[in-house]
């Protein structure tokens, strides 16, 4: 695990490293490697390590949870760094949610866009989220299926506060990644049939891929990759 004690230079070369495979990745699929976005998945560490990946020039960070993003989060990190919630939301924690997270990447169910949209009244912008779709059927994971995808919509057509910006997933976790491919490809199918159905939407993000598969995800369309044990763990 990443210490407080690791300096800038040393993380510095663990993101241009994953950035490297970012952009291969892309060339391989004829992508621009600047419309991937990296996501630090902060969970496993203090605010100190996330201190030093700011200092490297880390932007936006993942957290799994309201209650340890708090604590990390006090003071809050400078106006252009980003915090995604990645993890599994509690609808008691709305509230707190919304105000803390830039974007929340894990609405998987009506009862929770209703919490979110009460949430948001005091709100002056409305607060990005993504849909969290479990392409695989775990049954040990959260999010929907990809048939109550539109379901979803419906709720967030009539929730104020709220703005839908893309899907994310996450895969089953396996030794080799190419496994996983059929699940990121199935997403990027699933927000095309979405973009027919309801052209008003803005569906740009997919959020997917890990430290283990996501140049896989790269090369099946990904635009944001959440990596934490490549760039936090040695």
């Amino acid at each position: 695990m990443m210490t407080s004690e690791m300096s800038k230079d040393a993380f510095q070369r663990r993101v241009n490293a994953v950035r490297q495979r970012i952009q291969r990745a892309a060339e391989r699929s004829d992508r621009d490697p600047r419309s991937i976005t990296l996501i630090g998945v902060s969970k496993t560490v203090d605010r100190s390590a996330i201190d030093v990946a700011y200092a490297a020039g880390l932007r936006v960070f993942g957290e799994n949870r309201v209650q340890d993003a708090s604590q990390k989060l006090t003071p809050r990190l400078p106006a252009d760094a980003k915090v995604h919630l990645i993890g599994q939301l509690q609808s008691n924690k709305a509230k707190a949610a919304v105000h803390l997270f830039d974007v929340i990447e894990s609405v998987d169910r009506p009862s929770l866009v209703s919490a979110l949209a009460a949430a948001t009244s005091d709100r002056p912008h409305p607060v990005p989220i993504l849909l969290q779709v479990n392409v695989a059927r775990e049954p040990q994971k959260a999010g929907c299926t990809s048939e109550d995808t539109a379901t979803l919509i419906e709720s967030l057509l009539s929730a104020p506060g709220l703005e839908l910006r893309g899907l994310m997933t996450i895969a089953p976790l396996v030794a080799d990644a190419e496994i996983v491919r059929p699940v990121f490809a199935a997403l990027r199918a699933l927000r095309g049939n979405l973009r027919e159905r309801y052209p008003e939407l803005d569906l740009s993000i997919l959020s997917m891929g890990m430290s283990n598969d996501f140049e896989v995800a790269v090369e099946e369309g990904a635009t944001h990759v959440r990596v934490g044990r490549a760039l936090f763990q040695g």
